[in-house]
């Protein structure tokens, strides 16, 4: 898109934002929410329709599952993490309470 196209574009949406009272922080804020939802979807269709996991799983889903397909298909592949988040190795040999109740018992 030529640079004129763009600015004639950006001033239409702005008359338009000023006739409805849309704000750019309103645009802003939806944007936001969406990416935060993008990121939480566990699950997510051809057309991009996601879910998280929690509550009722949603007709789309419903649907494709009903009819045979999995519902690992529809699962949103998370990137790794670089950093590993392992526990760092201890040494339980020298612990005076191992295999006792105390060893057994959480803190509140």
């Amino acid at each position: 898109m030529d640079e004129q196209k763009r600015q004639s574009m950006i001033a239409y949406l702005r008359r338009k934002m000023a006739k409805v009272g849309i704000k750019l922080g309103d645009v802003a804020a939806a944007i936001a929410e969406e990416r935060t939802r993008q990121k939480a979807a566990r699950y997510r269709s051809a057309f991009g329709d996601t879910w998280d996991g929690k509550g009722d799983m949603p007709q789309w889903l419903r649907q494709a599952t009903s009819a045979g397909q999995s519902l690992s298909h529809f699962a949103i592949e998370k990137a790794s993490t670089p950093v590993s988040r392992a526990r760092a190795a201890t040494d339980w040999s020298r612990d005076p309470f191992a295999g006792t109740r105390l060893a057994t018992v959480r803190a509140s």
